[in-house]
């Protein structure tokens, strides 16, 4: 279920404009979840297909301004929506559990989860109704972190339906030195069956308090970061706290699926991993070594990139930005603007021949 609001519903600053004629949509999920859509499109000449941005954890819409405005320029509509639980899109808590409440003065809400199924479940209600009624086809995916985590987990659904795929440091392992895959899980698994599901795992790192952009292990670029920061400061409520157990319990199951040969050998969408060679978020190691795994991957990893590459300095986002082109140009193909006239013109000539050859027998 669609519903069209306002454009008034996205946070608009200063720095950071929004793109041309953006839209805001209203989808709910089948289990009654609202998130909030965006579409843009663009502003002249024919459009060569649709680009769905699926955001990582803790980010919203507005972050992804820029990037579905450089999609635009490149022929593309673009669409984006924010997962359950985060930014304007709604959370629900399961039946007899309650989230922690925002701290006062913050606005911020518990990063929890209680099944890494909702985020699929999500981008499922996007793709069928907003995507498949509304966008241009055909359809690509560009995935940031655990945006690509979830485009992994969902990719048998997508099939037939998505052309290609492209990964930005994706999220399939936790960064090295931290303690084994296995473990965590069962803690966070422990916990969530003891009751401590909503226990916050860690303090978030957030645009407002990471420090210096020297510092910060997202971007190297100061005016991106400057921008993050300010809208994560004038809007709070858009931004979630720590990640809790239940959040860390259900993310550590995908990725251990995402271990498995079997779920791998079933992964047949065409996609390319875009690592960050500088990533102390996630581990890029283990992102090459799927891409390697899939029938249908391949990875490039971009030297001393920082996580967040859509947010990084242009230096390494515009490689980003020509690597996703190439890799979809076949799939989504930018035609002649006579193309589109040219073929309406030659399936009217085929139907007229046709009609002229029916009547002479």
């Amino acid at each position: 279920m669609t519903a069209h609001v306002s454009a008034s519903d996205f946070a608009l600053l200063n720095d950071n404009t929004p793109p041309p004629g953006l839209k805001a949509v209203e989808v709910t999920t089948a289990d009654k979840v609202r998130l909030r859509c965006a579409v843009s499109a663009p502003k002249d000449g024919p459009t060569r297909g649709t680009v769905l941005i699926l955001q990582g954890r803790n980010e919203t819409i507005e972050k992804y301004f820029e990037t579905m405005a450089d999609l635009n320029r490149r022929g593309f509509m673009a669409a984006a929506f924010d997962w359950r639980g985060q930014g304007g899109s709604a959370s629900r808590p399961a039946k007899g559990e309650r989230g922690r409440p925002p701290r006062p003065g913050d606005g911020r809400r518990a990063g929890y989860v209680r099944r890494f199924k909702g985020y699929v479940d999500d981008l499922e209600a996007v793709i069928h109704d907003l995507l498949l009624p509304d966008c241009r086809p055909p359809y690509a995916i560009l995935a940031h972190s655990s945006g690509a985590l979830v485009a992994l987990s969902a990719s048998e659904r997508l099939t037939n339906r998505i052309e290609r795929m492209v990964l930005s440091g994706p999220f399939v392992a936790l960064p090295p030195g931290s303690p084994p895959l296995g473990l965590m899980r069962f803690v966070a698994v422990s916990l969530r069956l003891l009751g401590f599901g909503h226990l916050p795992v860690r303090r978030a790192v957030l645009p407002g308090n990471m420090g210096t952009p020297a510092e910060n292990p997202l971007t190297h670029d100061p005016r991106r970061f400057a921008r993050n920061r300010h809208l994560a400061e004038s809007h709070p409520e858009l931004f979630v706290g720590p990640p809790t157990v239940g959040w860390l319990a259900a993310v550590t199951g995908a990725m251990r699926r995402m271990q498995r040969s079997d779920v791998v050998a079933r992964l047949s969408i065409p996609t390319l991993f875009v690592c960050a060679g500088g990533d102390r978020v996630v581990s890029t190691p283990a992102a090459e070594q799927l891409a390697w795994r899939m029938r249908t991957a391949s990875s490039l990893t971009l030297p001393g990139a920082r996580h967040e590459l859509l947010q990084e300095a242009d230096r390494h986002r515009e490689p980003l930005l020509a690597a996703m082109e190439t890799f979809f140009s076949e799939a989504l193909p930018f035609p002649a603007p006579a193309d589109a006239a040219w073929a309406d013109g030659m399936k009217a000539d085929g139907d007229n021949a046709r009609s002229s050859a029916e009547a002479a027998e």
